[in-house]
């Protein structure tokens, strides 16, 4: 469907919508090659094959899983095709298939992140294969030389999105690749997929996450930043800054929606200014609430130990009407802002609107922001 000047939906002919489909299917370019696990590795030894950080740290299979990827390529069960993304001719970065080479080069001893204390590559040892169970407790070394070859000839389909494919096609189809499998956090999702478009404004997100005063208002778990929360959490706050009025729908799919905007130069985003407005935030609350800063609290103005979304969003987003007004300079006006900020904390319209669940309406997002904007504005 298109649109008409005053925004209605005019539903699109079959003609036309074939016409559309076929325009898109042009801008993709593939090909298709067969090539054996062995010269993947070579090639990503040899810089042939790229896998980027955030790709390298998503190696999770377990070692039973990986052996069980070993069992089917010695006896020729199928497996899924790998999917590539061609930089240069020759050059390729990986965008579908890390688990299964990465097990690969773990049984060969070559896995770059596999290693032991002495500085050695660590072997992977067969655990837990179920249809040829002497498999187990073998490393490729064990294995007799005919299944040493096999392994190593072993053939698998490499497909190759050609670099003068539309990188917009090449992002969405990395993104559909990525959604299923191994469960990923959104946010490794989107390091990954937003990449395609452009690294700009991921690699802008990271440099955030490590700030030292953003960091030091978080009280988050390490599996949580394991996830890249503290990334995502980067992101919410621009999201919403920048974006807000248009949130309607699911709250992950928004930030999406708006990292791929930015990424994709379809939205204005000014790095600079936004650094400062990010930097001062997190100035402001490392000052008067440090590491307690997203805790809320219970009716008799105790902490409560964990870390609350909704006061994220009601601090950081309802404080930057007023960045300009606040000065750190001085001790007392620091004490007095803290305070300001305590008493919102303990009041009870504000913990009701920020505890419990179903409140992710932009209705109830602008209640909880609305009200540190008010408050901070009556008592500063």
């Amino acid at each position: 469907m298109s649109e008409d000047q005053n925004g209605r939906n005019i539903m699109m002919s079959g003609a036309e919508l074939v016409e559309k489909i076929d325009v898109k299917t042009k801008n993709i370019r593939t090909r298709s090659l067969d090539i054996s696990f062995n010269e993947l590795s070579d090639m990503y030894e040899k810089n042939e094959l790229l896998i980027t950080p955030e790709y390298q740290r998503l190696f999770r299979w377990s070692e039973g899983t990986q052996s069980r990827f070993i069992e089917s390529l010695l006896i020729e069960l199928p497996i899924p095709p790998i999917y590539v993304i061609e930089l240069s001719e020759g050059v390729y970065e990986l965008i579908d298939g890390l688990q299964r080479i990465s097990s690969y080069m773990h049984f060969r001893g070559h896995h770059p992140e596999r290693k032991e204390e002495d500085g050695s590559f660590h072997h992977l040892r067969l655990v837990d294969c179920d249809i040829v169970e002497e498999l187990n407790g073998l490393t490729f070394a064990d294995l007799p030389k005919a299944l040493q070859i096999k392994l190593r000839r072993n053939f698998t389909r490499v497909e190759v999105i050609r670099k003068e494919s539309d990188p917009q096609l090449r992002y969405h189809m990395f993104k559909r690749l990525n959604t299923g499998g191994e469960p990923l956090s959104s946010q490794e999702i989107r390091n990954c997929t937003i990449r395609i478009l452009d690294n700009e404004f991921i690699n802008f997100l990271i440099k955030l996450s490590k700030e030292e005063d953003f960091i030091s208002c978080l009280s988050i778990s390490e599996e949580r930043l394991r996830q890249r929360y503290d990334e995502e959490l980067v992101l919410r706050f621009f999201t919403f800054k920048n974006y807000g009025e248009r949130y309607t729908h699911e709250v992950e799919d928004f930030m999406t929606e708006f990292a791929e905007a930015v990424a994709g130069k379809d939205l204005s985003f000014d790095y600079a200014t936004e650094e400062l407005c990010f930097r001062k935030t997190f100035k402001i609350l490392k000052a008067t609430m440090g590491p307690n800063s997203f805790m809320p609290m219970n009716p008799k103005g105790q902490l409560i130990y964990r870390f609350s979304t909704y006061i994220f969003e009601a601090f950081t987003l309802g404080i930057q009407q007023h960045l300009s007004k606040i000065d750190l300079s001085t001790f007392d006006q620091v004490a007095k802002i803290g305070i300001i900020f305590e008493n919102i904390k303990k009041d009870e319209r504000f913990r009701s609107i920020t505890s419990g669940g179903g409140k992710s309406s932009y209705a109830q997002l602008r209640a909880r922001i609305s009200f540190v904007e008010d408050y901070v504005q009556e008592n500063l």
